[in-house]
């Protein structure tokens, strides 16, 4: 999963960053589908979501890892 790995590289203010940006293109992606417009890439609503989730899920580990320490 190389995607996996490169979240794993990024600062957690950089993840944040990142998060919001999925977020945006997500709005956009709905935006289009619920407006009744052709998407180039509906697998990409998907695809947006599992990344959405991924990050959120590499931010929270870090944070219970410090926690824990």
């Amino acid at each position: 999963m190389r995607e996996v790995k490169e979240l794993r590289e990024l600062s957690d203010d950089e993840l944040v960053k990142k998060i919001d940006e999925f977020k945006a293109e997500l709005r956009k992606v709905n935006t289009e589908i619920g407006a009744g417009g052709s998407v180039q890439n509906p697998a990409r609503r998907k695809l947006l979501r599992k990344s959405i989730a991924r990050a959120y899920t590499i931010l929270r580990q870090r944070r219970s890892a410090k926690n824990v320490r």
